[in-house]
């Protein structure tokens, strides 16, 4: 098996690690943003067209402090002011995933703008962001706008509804963290994904980690059935 088109990944444990290694879980959120940018090179040195990354769940902005939340906004805001380089020259296509709802203002102009910015019609790498996020949520809003549009239920008109239309259905998904569950993340579309739950904390996760779990993918034999 070639390597996989897309990679979702749950980066779960930053604030584990900050609380465990500095004593301070908003550290632990800038560590895991610094962790991003060996892994996004990699997808675009082995030709790894399409990641989604699970950033922010809406259970998150619902029950975490707001200290922390907006300490969340501000490295995002950050991360993409300080990369619109990095992401114009290597054409990554960037797509934020999840509800604009209860998010600020500020948080949503900047969501904006980063679709309009970095969308290119060649691209080397599509990345989406799950923020605000919720697989659950995603589901019904699809079908609300089948209802709207007054289509058949279909699972063609189903899923170009889903926010990462039309991106594939991921084939590898991987949580960090140590916790073996999906937590509300692409429930539809990883009917078929392999899925690896690994212990290691986000911050500390390494291209020769991503590099063992891929070359383990390579080895799956998918029969979808038959």
């Amino acid at each position: 098996m070639s390597n996989p088109n897309h990679i979702a990944i749950i980066m779960d444990g930053n604030g584990r690690w900050g609380k465990k290694n500095l004593k301070n879980r908003i550290l632990g959120h800038q560590a895991g943003i610094k962790n991003l940018e060996t892994v996004i090179k990699f997808f675009l040195k082995n030709q790894i067209k399409h990641l989604t990354l699970f950033a922010l769940s809406r259970d998150n902005l619902l029950k975490r402090k707001q200290k922390e939340l907006k300490n969340i906004f501000s490295l995002l805001e950050k991360y993409l002011s300080d990369n619109q380089n990095f992401f114009i020259s290597n054409k990554i296509n960037l797509k934020f995933i999840g509800e604009t709802s209860n998010l600020p203002k500020n948080i949503n102009k900047i969501i904006n703008n980063s679709h309009v910015k970095f969308n290119f019609k060649t691209n080397n790498l599509k990345l989406n962001i799950a923020f605000n996020y919720s697989s659950k949520i995603e589901i019904i809003n699809a079908l609300k706008k089948i209802n709207l549009n007054k289509e058949k239920i279909t699972l063609k008109n189903f899923e170009k509804n889903l926010y990462i239309h039309p991106t594939k259905d991921p084939d590898l998904i991987i949580r960090t963290g140590g916790r073996k569950r999906l937590s509300d993340f692409l429930l539809w579309q990883s009917s078929y994904a392999e899925i690896f739950f690994v212990n290691t904390l986000w911050p500390d996760f390494k291209i020769n980690n991503l590099k063992n779990i891929i070359n383990k993918f390579r080895k799956v034999k998918k029969n979808y059935g038959a």
